[in-house]
């Protein structure tokens, strides 16, 4: 097993080898801009990591790695356009720094280019990875639309924002490891159940996000804070902010929630208070939590040794205390 570190380090080598700026330059240099970025390299970390836990060499998953992260900028570099956000790791997003329609086709082909990695594994592996892929990809899209209508709409419930953020965010995390465990050739029941943990910690980690959006540090965070309360997101903080709301601070919300000031920064300290005033904040961390430890409860009835038990372990405690 590796570091986290080391994990990052390998994936960050592989994709400087494997993306290359091509012609016509202005569809692959933001490509290019995009990956080179850093951020933390999450998901295909999880990706080495699962196979060198079902003891498969990880440099056979490089290519499942790369497919996933590259999939994952793809679907930023869009949310990023409807979302109008511009910053995204403290850096222009690319329709801000190129243009809108510049956006969509680099995009588009960082799709296709996912999908080209698995071409590297024999017939019967490439077919499960791509299976895995197609359905999650579908998925993704799926909550984003889903992330897209709740703007929308004023009676979201906890459960339909429960299932909108494992669309949008925890099946791709999910996935990232059991891609994983299908390059390792493990059982079915451990592709199964590592895929549970990864969903579970993916849940908690887009609650993390959530919670962050709103109370994380500038400095470290990267994205702008307080981007969801601009956008009137439904977020979780939202979602309980409401339930707990006395009447004042219900139509203090709502109002809140319908309007787009030019100067953002009343609207967001206003809509912060509310969310610590009613506890929202308190049961956000909590789910946060909860999920976590859904997380490793799955994790207990894994194949594997106790050891790499706690490998797993320690990678979901660092996301429940992450700042960025």
């Amino acid at each position: 097993m590796q570091s986290i570190y080391r994990y990052q380090e390998l994936i960050s080598n592989y994709l400087n080898e494997q993306i290359l700026v091509a012609e016509p330059k202005n569809l692959y240099e933001p490509i290019h801009y995009v990956l080179s970025d850093g951020g933390k390299r999450l998901r295909p970390t999880l990706t080495l990591m699962t196979a060198e836990i079902f003891d498969a060499d990880y440099q056979k998953a490089l290519p499942a790695a790369l497919a996933v992260e590259v999939f994952h900028n793809f679907s930023l570099v869009h949310d990023d356009i409807m979302d109008d956000a511009p910053l995204r790791r403290g850096k222009e997003t690319v329709h801000e720094k190129w243009s809108i329609n510049t956006g969509i086709l680099s995009g588009d082909a960082m799709l296709i280019l996912a999908y080209r990695y698995f071409e590297q594994y024999e017939p019967k592996v490439f077919r499960d990875l791509a299976k895995v892929f197609s359905k999650t990809a579908l998925e993704v899209c799926e909550g984003q639309q889903w992330d897209v209508d709740f703007e929308n709409r004023d009676d979201v419930t906890i459960p339909e924002y429960l299932k909108m953020i494992e669309y949008k965010t925890a099946v791709l995390v999910a996935a990232a490891m059991k891609m994983g465990a299908i390059i390792a050739e493990t059982s079915e029941e451990n592709c199964k159940l590592i895929y549970d943990f990864g969903l579970n910690l993916g849940i908690a980690f887009q609650l993390q996000d959530d919670f962050l959006d709103a109370f994380g540090d500038p400095l470290t965070f990267g994205k702008q804070v307080g981007g969801d309360i601009i956008e009137n997101k439904k977020t979780y903080l939202y979602l309980k902010a409401f339930e707990f709301a006395d009447k004042t601070q219900a139509e203090q919300l709502t109002h809140l929630f319908s309007i787009r000031p030019d100067d953002n920064t009343e609207k967001i300290n206003m809509v912060k208070q509310i969310f610590d005033a009613t506890g929202a904040s308190d049961e956000t961390q909590q789910a946060i939590h909860d999920y976590t430890f859904k997380a490793f409860e799955t994790l207990q009835k894994i194949g594997i040794d106790n050891e790499k038990k706690a490998v797993l372990k320690s990678f979901g405690e660092n996301l429940m205390g992450r700042k960025v």
